[in-house]
């Protein structure tokens, strides 16, 4: 296909009134993918590419043979993936070399070009490590840069390394021991997660604030409660990491493209090798599904929102308007007009990459709604989406732990926040059920009418007259005053999993024992 070039029109590259429909859309084609070329380093240089893109050029294909034509540019730009795959360089090195180690037992390769193999894949290692190594977007993808590299260091034996091997099991491996990995590193980040947030509750243990239902305020409760509800919630979300990291150990290594291999290959020494618990048992299924990425993107859209809603909590609580605590310089900024700023920005961008996280769990939902079985080139959009989910989740455990070893509470205006509100009403409710013995549905009607007396007079339930109380509910009494203190309401409440402190200190001994047998 030739496409006449204008030069001088950015926007519109071909000569429309001559072009074919195909040059056109072809011409789209470039125009769009150009806009965002930052994604894909290397691909493509300049403006001029954009003219290349739409014209068949003289590269070379990483797989020859079948085709007598060059590629397009165009299929380069959309096909090449090892701007983002070379994360998985480690991954494929160390499954490339259980499975050699695996045919040169089963004598499906000799041993010295598996020794050659070997201390190839140790010297890739090493480049890679050391920053020497050159990824080229000629080779693809991360599999056929180290083939590549190996072949150009230990010649004809490299090609024996993909005996009884495809892409196709060779990603799903790399790519599950990279998320089983990540999972192992975000348990980690959720324990040191929770350590700051258990130091926060044992700081707080006594001071009492308001707790709240709909933003309102509702009963007093203590910051060392408040902080245990969050330590829970962080709890489940190791254990669902934990889950996904159990159920995504094992190998899909040996499956080969998608029927398995008729070679004598041995499926548990590899998956041993790689510590898999076993090899899965169907080969389509180990080559075409991808729900442990999911798996993990779930356990991390969740994980995010637990984030998100303790982030935003810390952006109420540090403003002027609730005061209830304050963060240092380290996780706060200025602006560049209102010099009195502090601005809580660290709490703000973790709450906002919520809605990164769960934007990848989407889109690979979406990727693998309606594709039909086994592998298709469709699943190479599964990596950006779970790399950059990580990416985020990390930063914003990592920012969040910080914020919290720094955020100073503020116990009395806290103390005064818990007093406001009527926030005891429902212990004085509460009172009447226990000491005067009225059903909760007439003791909550009585108090209600005192809190719209309190509401009237403008003052707090406490202030009201014992006689006015009793002109509305003759069962008060002088005791009844004892249970409108907030610290009063605080400690009486010693239910299990309740807000007295008593039984927070019992959840905080229990958490900090527990941290010492969640093992990754």
């Amino acid at each position: 296909m030739s496409l006449r070039i204008v030069p001088s029109r950015a926007s519109s590259i071909v000569d429309r009134s001559t072009a074919s429909a195909d040059e056109k859309i072809a011409t789209e084609i470039a125009i769009a993918y150009n806009a965002v070329q930052m994604q894909k380093p290397n691909v493509l240089k300049s403006r001029k590419g954009i003219k290349r893109m739409t014209e068949l050029k003289d590269g070379k294909r990483p797989l020859t043979g079948r085709f007598t034509g060059s590629a397009s540019e165009l299929l380069e730009a959309i096909n090449v993936s090892i701007g983002f795959d070379k994360r998985l360089w480690r991954q494929d090195i160390e499954g490339s070399l259980a499975h050699c180690e695996m045919l040169k037992q089963e004598g499906i390769i000799s041993e010295n070009d598996a020794d050659a193999i070997t201390a190839g894949l140790a010297t890739i290692k090493s480049d890679i490590e050391a920053g020497n190594f050159q990824f080229k977007t000629s080779l693809e993808d991360i599999h056929m840069n180290v083939e590549g590299r190996l072949r150009e260091l230990i010649g004809d034996a490299a090609g024996r390394l993909h005996t009884a091997r495809s892409r196709n099991d060779q990603v799903a491996t790399d790519f599950r021991l990279w998320t089983r990995e990540q999972c192992g590193e975000t348990i980690s980040a959720l324990h040191r997660l929770i350590e700051a947030l258990l130091a926060q509750a044992q700081s707080g243990l006594y001071s009492v604030m308001p707790g709240f239902t709909h933003l309102q305020t509702a009963q007093p409760i203590t910051w060392a409660h408040h902080m245990m509800a969050y330590v829970e919630m962080f709890g489940r979300d190791i254990g669902r990491f934990k889950d996904a990291k159990h159920r995504m150990n094992e190998s899909p290594l040996g499956a080969a493209a998608l029927a398995g291999t008729s070679f004598p290959v041995n499926r548990e020494t590899v998956s041993r090798a790689l510590r898999f618990d076993r090899p899965m048992a169907n080969s389509i299924d180990a080559v075409s599904d991808r729900d442990f990425a999911l798996e993990y993107l779930a356990a991390a859209a969740i994980t995010a929102a637990h984030l998100s809603r303790l982030a935003d909590e810390i952006v109420l609580w540090c403003s002027d308007c609730f005061g209830f605590a304050a963060l240092g310089d380290s996780f706060t900024t200025g602006s560049s007009i209102m010099p009195q700023k502090r601005n809580p920005d660290a709490a703000e961008l973790v709450r906002a990459k919520t809605g990164r996280i769960n934007g990848s769990l989407l889109a690979l939902l979406t990727v693998l709604k309606g594709l039909p079985l086994a592998y298709s080139k469709d699943l190479q959009e599964d990596k950006e989406q779970v790399f950059d989910a990580a990416d985020n989740l990390q930063l914003s455990l990592a920012a969040m732990t910080g914020m919290l070893q720094e955020l100073q509470h503020n116990a009395p205006q806290l103390k005064i926040a818990a007093g406001a509100g009527y926030s005891t009403a429902t212990d004085l409710a509460d009172w009447l059920v226990r000491e005067a013995g009225l059903p909760f549905r007439n003791a909550h009607k009585y108090v209600s009418q005192l809190v719209l007396t309190a509401a009237e007079r403008g003052c707090t339930l406490a202030e009201i007259s014992l006689n006015d109380m009793q002109d509305v509910c003759p069962e008060i009494s002088e005791d009844a005053r004892s249970v409108l203190h907030p610290e009063s309401s605080v400690m009486s409440r010693t239910s299990f999993g309740g807000t007295a402190p008593v039984r927070v200190q019992e959840q905080i001994d229990k958490w900090k024992e527990k941290l010492k047998c969640l093992k990754v």
